[in-house]
C-alpha cells in the first residue's frame, strides 16, 4: 500500500485534498477512487485513508482511524556533524533517517567545505527535510528526525552545554579515545554523536569538545569518510541498544 508523508492536521473522518507532492505521487501510481493509501504526519501514527476523488491536480481522501507505530531506536541519537560537501549531505540525511536518527544538527567547522547561511541555508534545510520525509515513507518510520539549521561549531558547542541527560561522544582521531562499542554498553537513554567534516575536526575543535565534557571515541583503526563515520556510529548505537 502506498505510504505518503503529509504536513496536515489529520483526524478520523477528515475529508481533505492531499498536498501537491503527495497528490502527484498518487497520480503517478495511477491509483483510483476507492483504493487505499497510508498517510503519516511524522508524529508517530499511520493513518489509513481512502481515495474519494481524482482530479486533474487534486486528490481527495477520507482519513480513517490512526494506528500507533513504534519503529524508533531504544536510544534517541542526535547526529551533530560537520556537513560534507555536494550531494554527500543529502545521502547522509537519507541514510540517517533510515537508520533511526532522532535529530540531525549540521555544523560549520574550521575544515568545512560546505558553508551555508541565510536564505541559502533555509532552502537547504527544507530540501533535507524533504529527503528525510521520503526516506521515512520508504522505511516505515512514523516519526521524522528533527533537522536543525546549520550553526557554527563554537556557537553550537556553547548552546549544547545546556542539554542534560545525554551521553556526549566525539568521534576523534586524536589520542585518548575509547572504543565506541565499550561506551555504548553503558546503555545510555539519549546520545549525541559529534563528527567532523572532510579532514575531521581541527585539533582546536577536538580539544574544545573534550574540555566541554565530550568523551572521545573511535570506530576502529580505519579512517572513515565524513559521511560514513556518523552513520557507522549510528548503526552501532542502534544494534547495541537493541541488544545486539
Amino acid at each position: 500500500m502506498p505510504r505518503l508523508h503529509v504536513d496536515l492536521a489529520l483526524a478520523p473522518g477528515l475529508e481533505t485534498p492531499l498536498p501537491a507532492g503527495a497528490a502527484r505521487h498518487v497520480q503517478v501510481l495511477r491509483l483510483q477512487p476507492g483504493q487505499a493509501v497510508t498517510l503519516f504526519d511524522g508524529r508517530g501514527c499511520d493513518w489509513p485513508a481512502e481515495i474519494l476523488r481524482m482530479g486533474r491536480s487534486e486528490v481527495l481522501v477520507r482519513v480513517g482511524e490512526p494506528q500507533s507505530v513504534e519503529r524508533e531506536l531504544p536510544v534517541a541519537v542526535t547526529l551533530a556533524l560537520g556537513m560534507p560537501a555536494n550531494d554527500r549531505m543529502d545521502w547522509l540525511v537519507e541514510k540517517a533517517t533510515e537508520l533511526g536518527a532522532a535529530a540531525i544538527e549540521p555544523l560549520v567547522c574550521e575544515r568545512s567545505v560546505l558553508r551555508l547561511a541565510g536564505e541559502r541555508a533555509d532552502k537547504r534545510v527544507a530540501h533535507w527535510r524533504g529527503i528525510a520525509a521520503a526516506a521515512a515513507e520508504q522505511c516505515g518510520r512514523a516519526r521524522l528526525p528533527r533537522i536543525a539549521a546549520p550553526r557554527g561549531f563554537g556557537e553550537w558547542l556553547r548552546e549544547r552545554a545546556a542539554a542534560d541527560g545525554e551521553a556526549r561522544l566525539v568521534l576523534s582521531l586524536a589520542d585518548g579515545t575509547t572504543a565506541l562499542a565499550q561506551v555504548l554498553r553503558t546503555d545510555p537513554r539519549a546520545l549525541c554523536l559529534l563528527s567532523g567534516p572532510e579532514g575531521g575536526l581541527s585539533p582546536a575543535e577536538d580539544a574544545a569538545a573534550r574540555a566541554a565534557g565530550w568523551q572521545p571515541v573511535t570506530l576502529g583503526a580505519r579512517v572513515l569518510r565524513a559521511e560514513t563515520a556518523p552513520l557507522a556510529a549510528l548503526a552501532a548505537a542502534g544494534v547495541l541498544a537493541a541488544g545486539g
